[in-house]
């Protein structure tokens, strides 16, 4: 059997010219032109919309850095026909406003543009047939300095809530210092710069987060995020032996002897930082000033010092005999 091409246009034609499908097309057709007539209406009818205008500054000299005001937007409400709102939103053309930095920068380190000014050069960028309805901006408002700068330690803000068999082992922060660029009397009153709030609850693993840094009007970070590496250890709890008592505040020619001479001290960290913790790490003292003035043939014994990452620190022993001899 040979198939022949004219055959299947026949049996195609026959199909859709058939009376049944003839009047299910006129149908489409029609459900077709009436929606094409509906969409017509719908977008010439006016409507107004809130659109959002990025600035851009220009002309700014090499010798000035602005501070803020790069990120800078205008909002602005607009009316006309839906045809051509939709095409000026949906552009590929930019609709930036263009700030001349030489016209509107004031000596002071501050630059303002009106926002007379600021309405006019939106209305450039619109289509003829639209019209402001509103402007959200009273005046815009920049800060720029001439590379004043100074480098400041980043610290991170917000609650840290771990496991309850975890705990806060260590706290990273890359870069740990930032540049800031501002005027010298803001330069003069900063001394760090916080992260944006962070709040976790229930850590029990490394947690590493990119945050931004906080902002302050007239002042640009470089760089302006960091990542904080937030390092959790398993909690345990063990005991330090041999620990030696050390005499402290004694008279010139005068030598402490305790009995027992060495202690043991029960402490509470994680299991890594556990293994690397001496003896030697920790200091347990008894301070003649204290005792000095007791009738009692014991001293108490104070733990003074305990590595990073311990958090509690207990004697197993509170007092001790003591001896002072002439050395």
């Amino acid at each position: 059997m040979t198939f022949r091409p004219t055959d299947t246009l026949h049996t195609i034609r026959d199909f859709l010219f058939s009376k049944t499908n003839r009047e299910f097309l006129i149908f489409l057709l029609f459900l077709l032109l009436s929606g094409i007539f509906w969409l017509m209406m719908t977008f010439n009818e006016t409507y107004e919309k809130e659109i959002v205008l990025p600035v851009r500054y220009v002309n700014v000299p090499q010798s000035a850095v602005l501070t803020s005001g790069e990120s800078d937007s205008i909002h602005v409400n607009i009316s006309d026909k839906g045809f051509s709102l939709f095409a000026f939103i949906y552009s590929r053309d930019s609709h930036t406003i263009d700030i001349d930095f030489t016209k509107y920068a004031l000596p002071d380190g501050i630059g303002s543009v009106p926002a007379i000014d600021l309405q006019h050069m939106i209305e450039q960028l619109l289509p003829t047939s639209a019209k402001i309805t509103s402007l959200k901006t009273e005046k815009l408002v920049f800060y720029y300095n001439n590379g004043e700068k100074k480098k400041v330690p980043v610290r991170w803000r917000g609650h840290l809530k771990t496991d309850p068999h975890y705990f806060i082992a260590k706290t990273l922060i890359e870069p740990d210092s930032v540049t800031i660029f501002a005027s010298r009397e803001k330069l003069d009153s900063i001394h760090y710069v916080y992260t944006r709030e962070l709040n976790y609850s229930d850590i029990h693993d490394t947690l590493i987060v990119t945050s931004e840094l906080q902002r302050m009007q007239g002042v640009k970070m470089v760089p302006d995020r960091v990542k904080i590496n937030i390092q959790t250890d398993v909690l345990t709890e063990e005991t330090i032996d041999s620990i030696p008592v050390v005499g402290i505040n004694m008279p010139k020619g005068k030598v402490l002897r305790t009995f027992p001479s060495r202690v043991s001290v029960k402490i509470v960290t994680g299991m890594k930082n556990y293994k690397a913790i001496m003896p030697s790490d920790i200091l347990v003292v008894a301070d003649y000033e204290q005792f000095k003035d007791e009738t009692s043939d014991k001293c108490t014994l104070q733990v003074k010092k305990v590595p990073e990452g311990v958090s509690r620190a207990t004697l197993n022993v509170k007092q001790v005999d003591y001896l002072i001899e002439e050395q």
